[in-house]
């Protein structure tokens, strides 16, 4: 569904005004679709309802509590990849026994904390880490459930920063090393081999990728089989892509990604467990600023925006391409713009030589497809306050993280020779 959208020439999310929320809240802001969320979550649902599946949200897109609790009571699990982020499942209401914890550096303190919760599955990336896990559960008597995370040396055809599934990168076990570990594992103490696990990246936008590793993944699961194994969980991982182009709508649907997986996988008569993250939130939120000045240097007309680089990354770190648009719609003649924030960086850029109606001080800019990697990547660089994050409802909002003061941001530091 499209959740953001203009009604009588002011961009609307929902039955909210965006404008209506800029003055009760100031900009910049987050601004998330909670139908948008749940029409997603429920399109996933229905597109594996062959299956005996587990949607486990991965947290990492974003850990704001509302969010993880809206998906909870659809009947959510959550993929979680540290401590933290399983802490926020706990909270928001997802049960341990529908939480996954991934992730290539779980410390003893981690894996203790996860056991004693009695979550779902380890998923493993290392033979170093099964055994820290063999010890640990040992250590609390207790049996930790597992899976290999396979890496099935599959190019995802990603950003090289999210790929996740090729030989070079630092995520799994190389499949060709599967059957051995597999092996060690039947071996220790606490552990008890449940099931097989992949994730080969991020931001996927063609079925081809998903198509090998899950026959990988296939083929790998009858050969444990037949040598003795217990496989009863395949856990297909993440990384089906988003558009973040208006202009375009090449990103593969959720029916398509269930039946590659149905062909690949669903004559194993496994329980099935997926890890969306950036596709359940992705296009379910926004970033909200506010013109501060315009300007020309030479060639370029900035934009200069109060929204900058440590409130949204993506464009920094990866050159990620969102639509930008005005908070209202207008018949000024149009410009080309580099949108810039107010970071002491020249890469604090959101985009360059965007189209736009002339914008003047004050108007609203709105950075749509910012719903995942947003909020939860941003930082306090140059003791800029982390943003605000607004839920809308319907006709309603309500602020589900607020701006925090300058005062409660220095009151962080302990000055030198103050012991309190």
């Amino acid at each position: 569904m499209n959740a953001f959208a203009y009604r009588d020439g002011y961009y609307h999310a929902q039955d909210v005004a965006i404008r209506h929320i800029a003055d009760a809240v100031g900009t910049p802001f987050y601004c998330y679709s909670r139908a948008a969320i749940e029409a997603r979550y429920d399109a996933f649902a229905d597109a594996l309802k062959d299956f005996n599946a587990l949607i486990c949200y991965a947290v990492k897109a974003n850990s704001n509590q509302a969010l993880i609790g809206l998906l909870a009571a659809r009947g959510a699990g959550a993929d979680v990849v540290s401590e933290g982020e399983m802490r926020r499942a706990l909270a928001a209401g997802i049960p341990a026994s529908k939480i996954v914890y991934s992730g290539v550096a779980k410390t003893v303190h981690e894996i203790e904390f996860a056991l004693q919760q009695n979550i779902r599955q380890f998923n493993v990336e290392s033979e170093q880490e099964l055994r820290a896990i063999s010890a640990a559960a040992t250590r609390l008597k207790k049996t930790a459930r597992v899976a290999f995370r396979i890496n099935p040396n599959v190019d995802a055809g990603t950003h090289e920063k999210i790929s996740t599934g090729k030989s070079e990168n630092k995520f799994g076990i190389g499949i060709d090393n599967a059957k051995a570990a597999y092996d060690e594992a039947r071996k220790l103490p606490g552990i008890e081999v449940c099931g097989v696990d992949m994730h080969i990246g991020s931001q996927i936008m063609t079925l081809n990728p998903f198509k090998a590793a899950f026959s990988r993944i296939a083929e790998l699961t009858q050969e444990l089989r037949d040598a003795g194994h217990t496989i009863s969980t395949i856990d297909l991982g993440g990384g089906l892509g988003v558009n973040y182009d208006n202009l375009n709508d090449n990103a593969p649907t959720v029916n398509d990604y269930a039946r590659v997986a149905k062909e690949a996988v669903g004559h194993l008569d496994c329980d099935i467990i997926v890890e969306p993250g950036r596709s359940l939130v992705g296009n379910a939120g926004v970033l909200v600023g506010s013109v501060i000045y315009t300007k020309t240097n030479g060639a370029s007309k900035f934009l200069i925006i109060d929204a900058a680089m440590n409130d949204f990354l993506r464009p920094s770190m990866y050159n990620a391409y969102h639509t930008i648009v005005g908070g209202r719609q207008s018949n000024a003649p149009e410009e080309f713009y580099d949108v810039v924030g107010p970071v002491c960086e020249t890469g604090d850029t959101f985009a360059r030589k965007r189209k736009l109606p002339l914008q003047e001080a004050g108007d609203l800019i709105i950075i749509e497809g910012t719903g995942a990697y947003g909020s939860v990547m941003a930082s306090s660089y140059n003791t800029r306050p982390m943003i605000p994050e607004v839920l809308v409802d319907g006709s309603e909002f309500r602020v589900i993280r607020r701006r925090p003061d300058y005062d409660s941001m220095i009151a962080l530091d302990i000055p030198w020779g103050n012991s309190d």
